[in-house]
Parts: structure tokens; C-alpha cells; sequence
């Protein structure tokens, strides 16, 4: 009966084994040591999103309206009935004059309107009668002929002519007297001054018993100041460099210091005009005021974005490196850093737009360059960094 096979088994000698461990233990060593020695790096990848540039603008808080009131008529002050500070509806009484020889001038005039007005009742009764005889008589002629003198009609006729003139000079009398009425009123209604519209009276020139003289001349001094403060104007000069991006209806963020408020507006009107003096083209947002707690004459500061790019390549600004006319970064590839020169186009404070020489996706240093070159083996190990919103 034949014997079963036996499995064959090899036997590697001792030695062979122990060789294979050592060989087996330096390759393992010799990767550590180079691992070791390459150096990890901070890497950001190139994205698309949102960039603009963020631009600072002195600006100066003014009342939406403002206007220095003057009396249209000269006396003297009577009445002042407000003070600076003092808050009024449109319409309100704000100064009277004491102007005596306007009110002399219209009592005369009320009666002159009133002589007229009688003497234009009688002038049109005296028509009225000489117009009834004269037609009377005509249709008595016409009925029949030659009963009444032809010399009576003919002198009816003159008379129905002459109270027709006199009732037209009384009809201009009265006219007459009824415009210098009027003008005396209107006169007399001018020492009168009330506001033309709601606000506050930011300054008050004039006391009772003053002088008062007609505004009809830049040197006539005001009664007061009125200023609409429930909505003001942030008006900020935009230097011409910058004139091309500033647009009505963009945004921006207002910040006034001396009241440690913040706000965030739009851009209402724009003046569409550069001035040669300055250089400048003034903007304005109107930013609604309605407790008053913002005080007319302060400044503040409009930041705006401007040069908006959308879905752009963006890199954060600690990734790239730039001298007076280049600027590079490091990107990683393949495990080995490349110097690359870029085209930079526009920048925020954190991110810049890459309009050359990267692609969505590569893999960029951040940080000091000091300790690397190009050709460099690095590892890269990816970081977070502030973001702009993806487009």
C-alpha cells in the first residue's frame, strides 16, 4: 500500500531571512528620512467668485432742503414766534411785521373799491333805463312809422350811448380799485412769514423790534434758517479716477464716527458732472432721519465696491508675491513647486482676480516664501482662508 504524499515545504536558510528584514526595514527608513525631510506647505486652490474693490469717500450729512427765510415786505419785527432748535409744520406762522402805512393803504383802497362799486350800481341802472326807452321808442317806430320824431329817437339813441361809456368807466374803475385792494392785501399778507415746508429752525437771525428790510437783494439779512432734517443727504466728491464706477443705485456702507453708527444705503443721484476746480463729481444717498438722531453738518465715510468682477479666478493676497512691475506665486505640482508669474486685475482688501497664467483648481502657496525655490519637493496640505461669495 503506497504512502501519501507529503506537502513539499521549502526552508530558506537563517541568514537569507534575516537579510530580507534588514533590506525590507531600510527601504521603509530610507521613504521615512525623505518624507521627513520634505516640507509640508500651506495650499489654497484657485476659485471663482465674486471681487471688487472697496473704496472710502469723506462725505458731510446735509439737510435734504434748506433755506434762509426773508421778509418780502420792510418793518419792523412784531413777532418772532419760533427759535432755533423749534420744530415746524408747513404752513406755520414762523415772523409778523408791524408795517402801520400797509394798513392805511388798504383801508383807503377798501374804500375806493367800495366808491367804485357804487358808482358802478348807478352807471348800470342809468344804462339800463336809457337802454329800455331807447328800445321802447324803436319798436313803437317800427310798429308804426313816422309816430315817433325821428329827433327823439336819435337823442334816445346819444343817451343810451353815453351811460354805455359810463358804465364801461365805472366797470375800469372798479377794476382799479379792486387790483390796488388786492396789491394792498398781497402787501399786507407779506409781513406775514410762515414755512413753506416741515422742518427745524436751525438759526434764528432777527429779534422783535428789528428792522426788517424786503429780501429783494443777497445782502438782506434772514429772519431764520429752516432745514428738513427727517431725511438728509451724505454727500461725498468721487475723484475722477474713480467717476466711471460709481453708479446710482450702487452700494454702499455709511459710517459716521462721531455718532459710532453704521449704515447701509444706496447710492440715490449722482451729479454727472466732474468739476474743473476740484476735480470731482459729487454723489449723494439719502438716508431717511426720521427720530433725528442724525445731526446735519457731521461727517462720515461712504465705503463702496466698485470694479465688481463676477464668477473671476480670486486668490487670496497672502498667496501671491509682487514687485514694481511682476507679480508670482508658488503652485504646486505634482508634489514639486513651480514659480509662475501672473496678471493681477482687480483687488480687495483679502483676494485679487487672476485674469492670467492660473486655472480653476491649481494649487497655490500661501505664506512666506523664504524657505523655498522653485523645483522645490513639498507636500501640500490645503487650508482654509477667508472666502468670497461663490458666483
Amino acid at each position: 500500500m503506497p504512502y501519501p504524499e507529503k506537502p513539499i515545504r521549502f526552508r530558506l536558510p537563517l541568514n537569507v531571512w534575516v537579510l530580507s528584514v534588514l533590506v525590507l526595514l531600510a527601504v521603509v527608513f530610507e521613504h521615512a528620512a525623505i518624507a521627513a525631510d520634505t516640507p509640508t506647505v500651506a495650499v489654497v486652490p484657485v476659485a471663482r467668485g465674486e471681487i471688487y474693490r472697496e473704496v472710502s469717500f469723506d462725505a458731510e450729512l446735509r439737510p435734504y432742503k434748506e433755506i434762509e427765510l426773508h421778509a418780502r415786505a420792510t418793518g419792523y419785527l412784531d413777532k418772532m414766534l419760533v427759535d432755533a432748535g423749534d420744530a415746524v409744520k408747513e404752513g406755520q406762522l414762523i415772523a409778523a411785521l408791524d408795517v402801520p402805512e400797509l394798513k392805511f393803504d388798504l383801508q383807503n383802497a377798501e374804500a375806493s373799491e367800495r366808491r367804485a362799486k357804487a358808482e358802478m350800481e348807478k352807471a348800470t341802472a342809468a344804462y339800463e333805463e336809457a337802454h329800455l326807452a331807447l328800445t321802447r321808442l324803436e319798436s313803437a317806430d317800427k310798429a308804426q312809422p313816422n309816430l315817433i320824431a325821428k329827433q327823439d329817437i336819435d337823442s334816445a339813441r346819444l343817451r343810451d350811448q353815453s351811460a354805455r361809456a359810463a358804465l364801461n368807466a365805472a366797470k375800469e374803475d372798479q377794476n382799479v380799485a379792486a387790483a390796488s385792494k388786492s396789491r394792498f392785501q398781497t402787501m399786507l399778507d407779506y409781513t406775514k412769514i410762515s414755512a413753506p415746508f416741515a422742518g427745524v429752525i436751525t438759526r434764528r437771525y432777527s429779534d422783535p423790534g428789528a428792522l426788517i428790510q424786503a429780501g429783494t437783494s443777497s445782502g438782506t439779512a434772514p429772519l431764520v434758517r429752516l432745514s428738513q432734517v427727517d431725511l438728509l443727504r451724505v454727500a461725498f466728491p468721487v475723484s475722477v479716477s474713480y467717476v466711471a464706477g460709481v453708479k446710482v443705485g450702487d452700494e454702499a456702507e455709511i459710517s459716521i464716527p462721531s455718532l459710532t453708527k453704521k449704515f447701509s444705503a444706496k447710492i440715490t443721484r449722482v451729479s454727472q458732472k466732474v468739476e474743473t476746480s476740484t476735480r470731482t463729481m459729487e454723489a449723494q444717498i439719502d438716508l431717511p432721519n426720521p427720530d433725528r438722531s442724525l445731526i446735519a453738518g457731521v461727517y462720515a465715510t461712504v465705503m463702496l465696491k466698485i470694479d465688481r468682477r463676477n464668477n473671476a479666478l480670486v486668490l487670496p493676497v497672502e498667496a501671491v508675491t509682487r514687485d514694481k512691475s511682476t507679480a508670482s506665486v508658488y503652485l504646486i505640482k505634482d508634489g514639486k513647486i513651480e514659480e509662475r508669474n501672473i496678471a493681477v486685475g482687480t483687488e480687495s482688501p483679502t483676494h485679487l482676480e487672476v485674469i492670467k497664467g492660473l486655472a480653476e483648481g491649481d494649487l497655490v502657496m500661501v505664506g512666506s516664501r523664504a524657505q523655498f525655490s522653485h523645483g522645490q519637493s513639498v507636500q501640500p496640505k490645503q487650508v482654509e482662508l477667508p472666502t468670497l461669495d461663490k458666483k
